[in-house]
């Protein structure tokens, strides 16, 4: 970055944090209800008001008309998440910088944990629709007491919409351009009256995807084509005993068609990708009170998935045709992964109640044990030319914890919380190369975090938290003996909050600060090879980052609904390679935004809109490409009559051109295979129109 970018990057990041801070102190507070957002993620129910920790909720509200968006598009618009490519849907999401961009050979363990009805899909985020959802909770910053391993950055927790006694449903149809075609149905009530309630839904969305391709002249070589079905049942075995049970079924079976040496949206491959994911997974929960002191929840889930994941790694039928006019000989490769991955999770506490609080009936307490079991299979043909080049590993991971937290009100307005989480992680890997690597380790997790009510429309937070990453093996036989492992990673993490309702409940407000400490600090890498590159994970020895999440409401109307969220993010490598020292990490962008208003007229009309932006960010820990800073306008309009609602949107209004992945290699024969950045473009300009009914 130049002098001049330098003093921009600063200036915006200035402003920024002042208007951001300010929202904090102009306006005069008076008495007001508390929010009535329920945040579930912990391990008992808070408001939002009075959670400890930066969390963001997006509610059925929210997601209205969300339907056929991709699960991370819509967490990109929260402050400090963002989301990576390199796939037919943006599967790799990132916190505060933190989290995975891409998997080839390497199994990995997710930095950002996601959690779908009590399912752990930190593996399986292909397989996240936003059909029939409730509630997202985006936590921010290390989870280790609740989630462990998967919650070093965060953890994204979606609840479906759950059974009811009254019988209701929902139906709705939506048509787009490229072809957008999307149906879901979900219908729940009593089944047994006064013992069994269900919920099923059923959501199919397809879509011909938005690159042409020139050598087969076909215009879905990046199709989207989902289907996902889900049950739930809950069973009222007693007035003090519940237990729920949860069905997915996933099957998405989408084109991979992305890249092309113009960084355009039309490819010349003749061997399109595909990358698809077959899920059945379930989840039972059962709940059962004893005497008012204390509940007992044990949840079992598990979940079995097949995964396909290939592309065409020249980009080309064997002859690149230049923009020019001419023909250059390239290469014909074409890589293949295909995945096995089982998982079993099982998890048993005890929860206190009113009767059961401790020390003097001042604490509220949690204590329970944990245990997973996963298993990944990985089947790898890199075909060159007619040669199949067979490579496969298996790998499985076994991890035992022990965890407690203490809720304690030290006064009527303070609360002190502490928790423990303490994990023995055993992995073991072996590969068609003969090479074998076990590893076995003790990590332990953590928060303290204090909670000061000030009446009922202020509160403030400090807290402490540290999270893990266990280490792991680089697959790929080409890297040196060195680079065959890496270690562990700890994150320190400190967040100081502010949360208020003013004005009569009709402005909000949370603010959060916090400031990171990584310790071997993981990074992704990759070394350069004839016509392609192997990607691997590295030890840098600390990073740190600190920024600003804020949320802001205002409601001057009872039609008018303003809103803001805005994140800001220093990060860097404090000590690594000579030439990363003092950067920031890939992926993560120093300032993102989404400003938005919806508006009620003429009693059935909604007007919604918003605009979200991101700073420029690197592309990768190996190159210094960086992607350019964006905003895009999206909005819609919508009509209610009685049960029925018409909705017109759009996204991406002014067709801005953007990109999600970049790789920098040699791949143009046409240049003599000098290394360029080749970027995966964004979606362009998409509307469409969506018929929904509620009974």
């Amino acid at each position: 970055m130049n002098g001049i970018e330098g003093k921009i990057m600063k200036q915006k990041y200035l402003t920024l944090s002042l208007v951001a801070a300010a929202v904090v102190t102009t306006a005069t507070a008076e008495e007001v209800t508390l929010d009535p957002i329920v945040v579930g993620a912990d391990f008992r129910e808070h408001k939002l008001s009075e959670t400890i920790g930066s969390v963001s909720v997006l509610d059925e509200a929210d997601l209205a008309d969300k339907s056929t968006e991709p699960l991370f598009e819509v967490l990109g618009k929260l402050p400090n998440v963002n989301f990576t490519a390199g796939a037919s849907r943006a599967k790799y999401i990132q916190i505060r910088g933190i989290g995975e961009r891409s998997q080839f050979e390497t199994p990995v363990t997710p930095s950002v944990g996601l959690i779908i009805d009590g399912i752990d899909f930190s593996r399986l985020t292909l397989g996240s629709t936003l059909f029939d959802i409730k509630q997202i909770e985006v936590l921010r910053g290390p989870q280790g007491t609740t989630f462990g391993a998967n919650g070093m950055a965060g953890v994204i927790n979606i609840e479906s919409n759950e059974p009811t006694k009254e019988t209701e449903g929902h139906i709705e149809a939506t048509v787009g351009n490229y072809n957008t075609q999307a149906f879901g149905a979900a219908v729940g009530g009593t089944l047994v009256k006064d013992v069994l309630l269900g919920r099923f839904s059923v959501f199919k969305n397809k879509s011909d995807g938005f690159i042409t391709n020139s050598t087969l002249h076909r215009d879905d070589t990046n199709n989207i084509d989902e289907l996902t079905a889900k049950a739930a049942l809950r069973w009222l075995v007693a007035d003090d005993h519940t237990v729920d049970l949860n069905f997915i079924h996933v099957n998405v079976d989408n084109g991979y068609d992305a890249f092309s040496l113009e960084n355009s949206r039309t490819t010349q491959s003749d061997k399109p990708g595909k990358d698809t994911q077959k899920t059945n997974a379930f989840s039972i929960k059962s709940t059962y009170l004893f005497d008012q002191k204390f509940h007992l929840i044990t949840a079992l889930s598990h979940s079995h998935s097949k995964l396909l994941y290939s592309y065409d790694e020249d980009w080309t039928d064997g002859n690149y045709r230049a923009p020019d006019g001419n023909v250059y000989e390239s290469y014909d490769w074409f890589d293949q992964y295909k995945r096995k991955i089982t998982q079993s999770d099982i998890d048993m506490r005890m929860v206190s109640d009113e009767k059961g609080k401790i020390f003097n009936a001042t604490t509220d307490w949690t204590v329970g044990l944990y245990g997973k079991s996963y298993k990944e299979d990985l089947d790898r043909n890199h075909i060159k030319y007619d040669e199949n080049n067979l490579f496969d590993y298996r790998y499985k991971t076994e991890n035992k914890a022990i965890y407690g937290q203490l809720d304690t009100a030290l006064t009527d307005i303070l609360v002190l919380t502490t928790g423990l989480r303490v994990e023995k992680w055993e992995a073991k890997y072996r590969d068609s190369d003969d090479l074998t690597i076990n590893t076995d380790e003790v990590l332990s997790g953590g928060k303290i975090g204090l909670l000061y009510r000030n009446g009922a429309e202020r509160t403030y937070y400090v807290a402490l938290s540290k999270g893990y990453k266990p280490g792991g093996v680089n697959a790929d036989n080409t890297l040196a003996a060195s680079q065959r492992d890496y270690k562990t990673e700890t994150l320190w993490n400190l967040d100081l909050g502010y949360k208020a309702h003013y004005l009569d409940n009709k402005l909000v407000n949370r603010l959060n600060l916090f400031y990171g400490k990584r310790k071997d600090q993981q990074v992704k890498k990759y070394a350069v090879a004839t016509h392609s590159f192997t990607d691997y994970l590295d030890n840098a020895a600390k990073g740190t980052y600190y920024g600003l999440e804020s949320e802001l409401e205002y409601y001057p109307t009872d039609n008018l609904h303003l809103y803001s969220r805005i994140g800001l993010l220093h990060a860097e490598f404090d000590s690594y390679s000579p030439e990363l020292t003092g950067r920031s990490p890939a992926q993560s962008p120093k300032y993102q935004y989404d400003i938005g208003f919806d508006y009620n007229f003429m009693e059935n009309w909604t007007f919604r809109a918003d605009l979200e932006g991101k700073g420029g960010y690197y592309f990768s820990n190996t190159h210094d490409q960086k992607s350019k800073a964006y905003s895009l306008l999206n909005s819609s309009i919508s009509y209610i009559n009685g049960n029925w609602t018409a909705t017109l949107w759009g996204r991406n209004l002014t067709d801005k051109d953007y990109d999600v992945r970049g790789f920098y290699f040699g791949n143009n024969p046409a240049n003599d295979w000098a290394d360029e950045l080749y970027t995966q473009k964004g979606a362009p300009r998409t509307f469409g129109f969506t018929l929904s009914y509620d009974f």
